[in-house]
């Protein structure tokens, strides 16, 4: 089933609803599909707890609390991968027609078997005109052998990865080719989500000195799940020669914010991309210096509003989990603070020591204990001691928490509105 690539998408005013504070995956972890086996994520879960007993053995070696340390343990043990990409692309390289073929069928097999996270995906190659032929058909040989599989049912949360996008005309090929498939295989419309891979210059601003974003966006017709950030195709494509790529460039910078620009109301997530100096090999000096560089890179992310990242190696995970876990317990005392004065108040603004407080500013800090709590950092006791119930925060709207909580008030204690007088 080839789809052209012909006119783009219409409806360019459409929306893509859902909240931004749905589960979202703290990172993807991509691996080659040559390689990819149904206990994948157990055994690196295994090689991280390695890791870490091998070369931060305790809370202050990590650089973090010993409560963060215990979270981070267990986290590897229950749910060591929380989002894994089954790789075509960079992971896995050009192969002859009939060995891809081949491992597309054994790694769809392996998938039907289980993944071990709740999050899986493939990463097929870019629509190009010299791979998308080949991308388009690994993609079909996988879907088919899925299904077959698993009597006909997606795994929960599957998604398909899109590489180096320069223009729409490649998203809506592979929306059309979505399409065919579910009706091919009796799937609902609409079932099978994309992600973009946001890693060209082209993906950013188009030839017309346009943001991009938006019309690939309505070119998925809806399917797009979350845009994923490329730093280091990005920063080549810009001429930043090795040394200099990296996580904190400035000129990632500027793309990320773009990509958050672009994405704001359309509930559609963003993923930063990956530290590239990992933490292996035989010098212990030199892990230490990438776990370091890793937790840090992490941080960095979460401080700029992005809470999702690629992992490349299994000795990153400890440091996924410490930083992330760390951001949001560190943060928990004032963030319940300030939550919990302003929930008393209702529906006014406050003043709390000398930090102004508003409606906007109540809906992050909302998202604050609901991306803490769905991604374990925080327990559910944690969550609940900024003063919400449970049935508040999974509602995830501020305003209604404010408007229900207002209606409860008695008439006899409300002020009046301004420029009425009281009865």
């Amino acid at each position: 089933m080839l789809v052209r690539l012909s006119a783009a998408n219409q409806d360019n005013d459409r929306l893509f609803p859902g909240p931004s504070t749905e589960r979202q995956p703290v990172h993807t972890v991509y691996g080659g599909a040559h390689l990819f086996k149904s206990g994948t994520a157990a055994k690196l879960g295994a090689h991280a707890l390695k890791t870490l007993q091998s070369h931060a053995p305790d809370a202050a070696s990590l650089g973090v609390t010993d409560e963060v340390y215990r979270r981070v343990i267990e986290k590897l043990h229950r749910e060591p991968v929380e989002d894994f990409r089954i790789d075509f692309e960079d992971g896995y390289g050009h192969r002859s027609r009939a060995e891809e073929d081949s491992h597309a069928v054994q790694a769809a097999r392996e998938l039907a078997r289980g993944s071990g996270t709740p999050f899986i995906g493939i990463r097929i190659k870019p629509f190009t005109e010299a791979l998308r032929e080949r991308s388009m058909r690994t993609l079909e040989i996988f879907t088919t052998a899925l299904l077959s599989g698993t009597g006909g049912r997606l795994p929960g949360g599957f998604v398909v990865t899109l590489p180096k996008v320069t223009i729409p005309e490649q998203v809506w090929a592979l929306a059309e080719l979505l399409k065919g498939l579910e009706l091919e295989h009796d799937l609902a419309g609409g079932a099978i989500k994309m992600e973009l891979m946001i890693e060209t210059t082209q993906s950013i601003i188009d030839k017309h000195g346009r943001f991009a974003i938006p019309a690939l966006l309505d070119a998925s017709d809806g399917r797009c799940r979350s845009l994923h950030f490329g730093v280091y195709d990005y920063t080549a494509e810009c001429n930043i020669v090795a040394e200099h790529q990296s996580m904190g460039h400035p000129a990632c910078d500027f793309a990320r914010h773009v990509m958050q620009v672009c994405t704001a109301a359309r509930g559609v997530a963003i993923s930063d991309g990956a530290t590239n100096i990992l933490p292996a090999g035989s010098d212990p000096d030199a892990i230490r210096r990438a776990i370091k560089l890793h937790f840090h890179d992490v941080q960095r992310s979460l401080r700029s509003g992005i809470y999702q990242g690629w992992d490349l190696h299994p000795a990153q995970l400890p440091t996924r989990y410490a930083a992330v876990f760390a951001f949001f317990l560190d943060g928990l005392p004032e963030a319940t603070a300030r939550l919990r004065n302003f929930v008393d108040e209702a529906a006014q603004a406050t003043l709390d020591g000398n930090v102004f407080d508003d409606a906007a500013t109540g809906q992050g800090l909302l998202n604050f204990f609901l991306r803490g709590y769905n991604c374990a950092a925080l327990t559910e006791q944690e969550a609940l001691s900024s003063g919400l119930t449970l049935e508040e925060l999974r509602g995830k709207s501020f305003l209604k928490i404010l408007t229900n909580r207002t209606a409860m008030v008695q008439p006899s204690t409300q002020r009046p509105a301004p420029g009425t007088a009281e009865r």
